[in-house]
Order: structure tokens, then sequence, then C-alpha cells
């Protein structure tokens, strides 16, 4: 952590409103960059990367809301998100993909001799994921890994053998793959126990990362259509949530953005 420890402490973050939820008008290179300031410090935290999906559950479930503003960062991984905030004149400066920040992540820590642990995802991802890693960033130390069964919520008896491990293991970093709001079920229960360690649920990220499933096309991400080929790959899963939930979410969040920016041109 000696080259981390020159990068300089940053004021904190502005951020934008979607209603209700904060997000950090932050870009990936300078978060992950935050990021390495503080674990220079000694100063973990909780990142969440938040997508369509997780605003509409943020505004329709008072727990998850609850859980997710507990987290010390939140930022859009969601085209959706970006769109939104460009209309209410609050523009974020891009779309923070979770799925794009892990790699930076673990670049940054092989660089800084930082530690990361994969906790989730499926068997073969988890170890594929960690194989990828190392042979992409030479000297990357992945500290532990495991794949355990997880309730939602966590049962008492699944958060003490996890946090036994990490407590002794101190990662600088923790990837949490058990989808949400599962993985921030248990990210809450970890956190007071590891005070110096980053967390940062990935969802699928891992399956990505070993070659199991493929992301989008770049033009697609760019395009926000990184959904449709996530649909198109696993459309017995997805087609109910981005089709019949999360779409009319999507217009619901444009509605009030546009309402709330007129009501205040009107008021002017």
């Amino acid at each position: 952590m000696n080259e981390a420890a020159s990068i300089p402490s940053h004021a904190p973050l502005p951020v934008c409103s979607l209603m209700g939820m904060r997000l950090a008008r932050v870009d990936r290179e300078d978060l992950v960059e935050r990021i390495f300031a503080l674990l220079a410090a000694g100063q973990g935290g909780w990142l969440v990367t938040a997508n369509l999906d997780f605003l509409r559950r943020y505004v329709r479930d008072a727990r998850v809301r609850a859980l997710y503003d507990a987290a010390d960062l939140r930022v859009a991984d969601g085209a959706p998100l970006v769109w939104a905030s460009r209309l209410q004149a609050e523009a974020l400066p891009e779309r923070v993909a979770g799925s794009s920040l892990l790699w930076l992540l673990a670049e940054r820590a092989a660089r800084y001799g930082c530690s990361l642990y994969l906790l989730g995802g499926t068997p073969t991802a988890n170890e594929g994921a960690a194989r990828v890693l190392v042979e992409r960033y030479p000297g990357l130390n992945i500290c532990g890994r495991s794949c355990p069964a997880i309730s939602s919520p966590p049962m008492a008896d699944e958060v003490a053998r996890l946090r036994s491990e990490l407590v002794a293991l101190k990662p600088h970093i923790l990837l949490v793959a058990l989808g949400s709001p599962k993985q921030e079920e248990l990210i809450v229960r970890l956190r007071p126990h590891l005070p110096t360690t980053w967390m940062m649920g990935v969802g699928v990220s891992l399956s990505f990362v070993a070659g199991e499933l493929g992301r989008a096309p770049v033009w697609m991400r760019r395009a926000g259509l990184e959904w449709m080929h996530r649909l198109a790959q696993e459309p017995g899963r997805l087609v109910r949530r981005y089709l019949v939930e999360d779409l009319p979410f999507a217009l619901r969040l444009f509605s009030a953005v546009l309402m709330a920016r007129l009501r205040a041109r009107r008021s002017s």
C-alpha cells in the first residue's frame, strides 16, 4: 500500500438524489482512487452499485431501502439512472458498472499489494474468476474464496462461520456475488467486524470474469442496451424482472423526474 498512500484524500462526493436514493456523482477512475486512498488510511467501506432494479426495490420496500441506505457509497450501475439524472439537471458523469469496476479493483489491488476475497457465485465461476484475475494481474493476492450456502436473510450460524474466516484473513477488498438483496443482507452483518475492508456486491460478475456468461458488446453497454443481451442469455430468469417489473418502473422514474423539473421551472 505504499504507492496508494500517496493518493490524496478526497472531499465528500457530490450526490444526485433519484426518488430518494442518493448516488455519488463520480466516475470509475476517481471512485477507485478514492477507495484505495481510504484503504491506505486503514479505512474500509461498503459500496453499492445500483441499477434500475435496485432503485425499484428501494422505492417499494422499506426494508431494502434501509439496507441500501446503510452503505457508505452508492453509484449508478444502470443507464436509466444516468439518463434520469441528466433530465433532473444533476448529471451523473457516467454509468459505474460493478462488472467493470471489479477489473479496476483487481488491477489496483495487484499494483498496491492489496488482498481480495471472492465470496459466492457458482463454484466453477468462483474458481474460474480467481484463475483469470491472477493470470491477468500477476502478483494479485486472492487471500481466500468460498461459495457457501447463504439464506435470505442470512442465518446467524452462516454469518458466524464466514465472519470467523474473514476476520482472520482481513482482506482489503471483499467481493460478494450472491445477487441482491441477499449480498447486501450479508454485507451489512459482516461490515462491523471488518472495519478496514472495502465490500461490494457484484451479482453475476464472477460468471462474466470466468467466461461462463458473456458481457454485452461495448456498443450495447454505451447505448444502454446491456439488459437486452442479458435477457437473451437468461430469459427464464430475467424476463419478469426486466419486462414486467423494471420497464414500467422506468416509465415511472422518468415521469417523476420530468414532473419535478416542470415544477421547478414554474416556481423559478
